[in-house]
């Protein structure tokens, strides 16, 4: 069997219902899932955070109050004129220097002058000026929508500064471009897929972030909130069915070998965490926060959507490969999805890896740029900390293919006779049973 095919036809998996399974095999999985859903639903009751706990802003980085604004007016004058020496940090102005003028011989340098006005907040409709030296990346046109950090204990006229370009147009309308992409192809899936990234998201902002920020151990926040997400996305999009329940088995099986291998090499690493300005930003208005359970949760939040792709992909090709051939063989169902599963894993941890290759690219620029040895630029928390969490979570996936792969092959073959397919036939009239 073509192992392109059945990948696609693995995935497709939308091809009449799914083939029942017998009553006892139903009972064996409801017993092993629901203990596990009342466990979640649990952690999730225990552990909900009724909001991000409030604190006092700093006024550094992410922290800043903000304001909408608009460049009404942008002119062009020499650097000279509006005290900004070319080359000086971005957005600051500086005394003209008494020595002779810094400016090239081809000309004065020519800087531009925006002008921006507050457009949300109790001083809407206030105008300020912003210089933007020649130097600087990012430039202005007129009628742009910016964001402002607003610093109410400030001097007036300092009151205000432009932090960031709103980008909140495109994204919506890339994200729409997304969604009816999704439902034209997917059709009803589509929209129960959409309808499950909802959710997710909605238990990441409402439940995970939150209940981080009050102080929750990460890790077990992450699993509590990883595994409600698994549960709603896989059932949402696949029916529940056993099909699915043997998916989230091997998700789960999955997901507690990430954290085991994570927890471990994390401390044998010596991995505070606390590698990024972000990191440091939360800890210092969050003190009680533990930085390195919050890189395990990372971890396997992270690691959550792939498996997701990989055991379903796995517990669809051995149903249609028992459909296909009713009377195969453990051995020989096994064999033939772990065909598919192997060229599943070489496609999907290689685009794990050049994911994480191209999320911390800049970082590997400035270690090439310092001439740095293959070796010692690995052995630095910032490169270490993306390798174990690159590694980990690719065991973890690659795991998932011969694990989820030989539950599946279990159930559909101890179902023997039990009611989904009669040996030597068809395969169809099963069908037409109830589930």
């Amino acid at each position: 069997m073509d192992s392109a095919h059945s990948h696609a036809h693995a995935h497709g998996h939308g091809h009449g219902p799914v083939p029942p399974v017998s009553r006892h095999l139903r009972k064996v999985i409801t017993a092993i899932l629901v203990p596990f859903v009342a466990a979640v639903v649990a952690g999730l009751v225990v552990l909900w955070p009724g909001g991000v706990p409030a604190h006092d802003r700093t006024g550094v980085g992410f922290d800043q109050q903000t304001q909408s604004g608009r460049v009404v007016k942008t002119e062009d004058v020499k650097c000279s004129d509006v005290n900004a020496e070319p080359g000086a940090a971005p957005g600051t102005e500086t005394a003209p220097s008494p020595g002779p003028s810094a400016a090239p011989s081809s000309g004065p340098a020519i800087c531009q002058r925006a002008t921006i006005e507050v457009t949300s907040g109790k001083d809407r409709g206030r105008t300020f000026t912003e210089i933007v030296q020649p130097t600087q990346t990012r430039h202005y046109t007129q009628n742009q929508k910016v964001l402002l950090a607003y610093a109410p204990q400030a001097p007036r006229e300092l009151q205000y500064s432009v932090t960031d370009v709103d980008r909140a147009f495109p994204l919506w309308l890339l994200a729409g471009i997304f969604a009816a992409v999704v439902v034209l192809v997917g059709r009803l899936r589509g929209v129960l897929a959409l309808v499950a990234l909802v959710i997710s998201f909605a238990v990441l902002t409402l439940f995970i972030l939150p209940a981080i920020l009050h102080g929750s151990n990460p890790l077990l926040v992450a699993v509590i909130g990883g595994s409600a997400i698994m549960l709603i996305a896989l059932y949402m999009c696949h029916g529940l069915n056993a099909r699915t329940s043997v998916a989230v088995l091997g998700t789960l099986c999955s997901l507690l070998l990430i954290g085991v291998l994570g927890s471990v090499f994390i401390d044998w690493a010596v991995l505070s965490g606390n590698t990024s300005d972000e990191t440091g930003l939360i800890h210092a208005l969050y003190p009680d926060i533990e930085i390195r359970g919050l890189l395990l949760a990372g971890i396997i939040i992270g690691s959550l959507g792939v498996l997701d792709d990989v055991t379903v992909t796995q517990t669809s090709a051995v149903w249609e490969l028992r459909e296909a051939d009713p009377g195969a063989s453990r051995r020989r169902l096994y064999s033939a999805a772990m065909r598919i599963g192997r060229d599943h894993i070489a496609s999907v941890v290689n685009t794990l890896v050049l994911a994480y290759a191209g999320a911390a690219l800049p970082l590997l620029l400035l270690f090439s740029i310092a001439q740095r040895g293959v070796l010692a630029v690995a052995g630095s928390e910032l490169v270490a900390e993306e390798i174990v969490r690159t590694l980990v979570g690719s065991i973890g996936l690659v795991v998932a293919v011969p694990l989820t792969t030989a539950l599946a092959v279990l159930v559909v073959s101890a179902d023997r006779g039990g009611g989904d397919t009669v040996p030597g036939g068809t395969g169809r009239g099963h069908r037409r049973r109830a589930k």
